[in-house]
């Protein structure tokens, strides 16, 4: 793949843009043995398979080739008085040979993404697929396989805590860009960090949602549930736990029991489009939180079939484990708070969240809940959406990631910005060059 880049083969416009429509093509192409595939291994239906992963994965691409032109121009800045005359420019340059690491929940899209977005900038790719979506990480490798040489792109298979050590301790690579879990994040970090190799981090978080005493609760209700449950709350941008009004607690709770009815039913395991757990040892995780709080919707499971009923818990304690990390399942703790004190204080025990919501008719209280509290992406009136916007950059801050990515977004991640000066020669004043003795004085009224 070195040998491959140094040729100089993948940093044309329309290599690039080549490469781009075969994925988008194959894509297509599979997309039934897509959604059979994320079916088996998450219980996805073609239509949320659709919403949250093939669908986001062609709209990237195709902002992508719309816009590629544009990224890949040079682009002129300003220059400063002290090199009068000269011309500024950065010029987008690809990095080389990049590592894209994906995760389970959304097992397509999290690493189709970023890949789009590495073969836009012009650079040769290795894919690591999440060994929990195996049905998934067989389709990704059969596409990858028969539209590009392996020189341009390759998947690796495999245990990803013995792949990954294995290739970034004996490959310098130019980027790699990892989504999962904060532990794994930091060891991909460390490993990184002894070759001086470039991260994005896009890891998770315990992710408030506020809701206020004016917020519009049917809606909010709705939008909350959506946010919550989908792919049976294993994504990184659901909120987390809810913290409301005092005073609109319980009709919230009402609300939101009773969108988890309308949405998948009465017996969800039964139903159309209700997720499941993705292994057993998640499952089990997510079975002891039941008993941290008091159950006053759902609460059931059943093993075999890896199915958590969409549950909401009240009276929880603050320092109970489910409290202290992220959930990543169907599973939604409520709390009340009467001031901003006591609801910041619960957010502070978990700082840095990669999302938050606020959901308010207020501009003061959006704007004062937006600059108190430090986040990656976030909503007001909505949850999770966010994700969906590619104009948006999408990443964590502190515990929750580094780095955003997401339309250009994705295509700067893995572009190196060449700053470059161009001097003309017919002008050279003579002050710019020694001795400079008894030129303090225009120097200082240059360059100030």
């Amino acid at each position: 793949m070195r040998e491959f880049y140094a040729t100089g083969t993948t940093r044309p416009f329309r290599f690039r843009t080549k490469q781009l429509i075969t994925l988008k093509r194959a894509v297509l192409k599979y997309e039934a043995e897509i959604n059979r595939a994320l079916y088996e291994d998450l219980r996805k239906t073609p239509e949320e398979a659709w919403v949250t992963e093939t669908g986001l994965l062609l709209q990237e691409i195709n902002h992508a080739l719309k816009h590629l032109k544009q990224w890949m121009r040079p682009e002129r800045v300003g220059t400063n008085l002290l090199n009068f005359p000269s011309t500024s420019y950065l010029y987008p340059s690809s990095k080389g040979v990049v590592l894209v690491i994906g995760t389970w929940n959304f097992p397509l899209q999290l690493l189709l993404i970023p890949f789009a977005g590495a073969v836009a900038a012009g650079n040769c790719v290795v894919l690591k697929p999440s060994e929990f979506a195996p049905a998934t990480a067989a389709v990704i490798e059969r596409i990858i396989a028969e539209i590009f040489p392996k020189e341009l792109a390759l998947v690796v298979q495999g245990e990803g805590a013995e792949v990954v050590p294995a290739m970034m301790n004996t490959f310098r690579f130019d980027h790699v860009f990892y989504t999962g879990s904060v532990p794994v994040g930091k060891s991909i970090l460390q490993m990184a960090a002894k070759e001086l190799v470039p991260v994005t981090l896009e890891l998770g978080g315990k992710n408030p949602c506020i809701i206020e005493k004016d917020a519009d609760l049917r809606v909010a209700a709705r939008r909350i549930t959506l946010g919550k449950f989908t792919n049976a709350g294993q994504m990184c941008v659901s909120p987390d736990y809810l913290l409301a009004r005092a005073e609109i607690k319980d009709a919230l709770v009402d609300l939101v029991r009773g969108n988890i009815a309308k949405f998948y039913g009465e017996h969800p395991t039964d139903g159309y489009g209700y997720g499941k757990i993705v292994n057993e040892k998640q499952f089990d995780k997510l079975v002891r939180y039941l008993s941290q709080g008091r159950i006053v919707a759902g609460g059931e499971y059943d093993r075999p079939k890896r199915f958590i009923a969409p549950t909401i818990l009240e009276d929880v304690a603050p320092n109970a484990s489910l409290m202290q990390e992220e959930i990543f399942g169907p599973i939604l703790p409520v709390f009340s708070f009467r001031t901003n004190a006591e609801a910041i204080n619960i957010i502070g025990s978990n700082p840095n969240p990669l999302s938050f919501y606020v959901f308010t008719r207020s501009r003061e209280k959006e704007k004062e809940w937006i600059e108190r509290i430090q986040f990656g992406t976030g909503c007001v009136n909505n949850s999770a959406w966010q994700f969906s916007n590619h104009y948006l950059p999408f990443g964590g801050v502190g515990q929750s990631g580094i780095g955003g990515y997401h339309g250009k977004h994705s295509f700067d991640v893995f572009t190196h910005r060449k700053a470059v000066m161009k001097t003309p020669t017919w002008f050279d004043p003579a002050i710019k060059y020694p001795p400079f003795k008894g030129k303090l004085r225009v120097l200082k009224w240059i360059l100030r």
